[in-house]
């Protein structure tokens, strides 16, 4: 069973680690989707501390990034705050966190393409295909016999709206990391 941080203090500091260990500055989308990612901290209560760590100094607001939108980054006091408080939060929730922070970025900054497509076959079920290319390889490339047409929207929505998730938790389960089976 997945830990989720329900006391706003260990949700700050939560906040204050990922930010401290990406080590450089992200816009609001960025430092949502690291933190509730892997479901430690739900939208809401992150939108929240976030706001309440800006007001108490130790998130700042930075020049807009090159796609305009404002970007933050830790203060000295939010370095200082995180590392004297880390030790409360669970090593495990903060290295797994992390690491799936660093993926996603990565997969980001790589400027990762991904692509999904069907087809129908003649006994009235689909061929889903999707895709991820980097550098002009592929790094995905998945086809799924699906039984329905509901089941099929489904994974094309989620394949376009999160393909880095769909990515993380197919490697996931092959390494065995996640183990849905059992």
């Amino acid at each position: 069973m997945q830990t989720r941080l329900k006391d706003k203090n260990d949700i700050k500091i939560f906040i204050l680690y990922l930010l401290k260990n990406v080590g450089y500055a992200l816009d609001f989308s960025n430092i949502n989707d690291i933190v509730v990612q892997d479901g430690v901290v739900n939208y809401f209560d992150f939108a929240e501390c976030f706001a309440e760590l800006i007001d108490a100094g130790n998130i700042r607001e930075d020049a807009a990034s090159e796609a305009g939108e404002a970007t933050y980054s830790l203060t000295e006091q939010g370095k200082q705050v995180c590392d004297n408080l880390q030790s409360e939060l669970l090593p495990m929730i903060r290295e797994k966190s992390l690491k799936s922070a660093l993926r996603l970025l990565s997969f980001k900054k790589r400027g990762s393409i991904s692509k999904c497509s069907i087809s129908k076959l003649p006994d009235g079920k689909f061929i889903f295909s999707c895709k991820v290319v980097e550098e002009h390889k592929d790094i995905l490339d998945l086809n799924l016999v699906v039984d329905n047409k509901k089941m099929l929207d489904k994974m094309m929505y989620n394949f376009d709206e999160r393909p880095e998730t769909v990515y993380k938790g197919l490697i996931s389960v092959l390494t065995g990391e996640i183990n849905y089976l059992l």
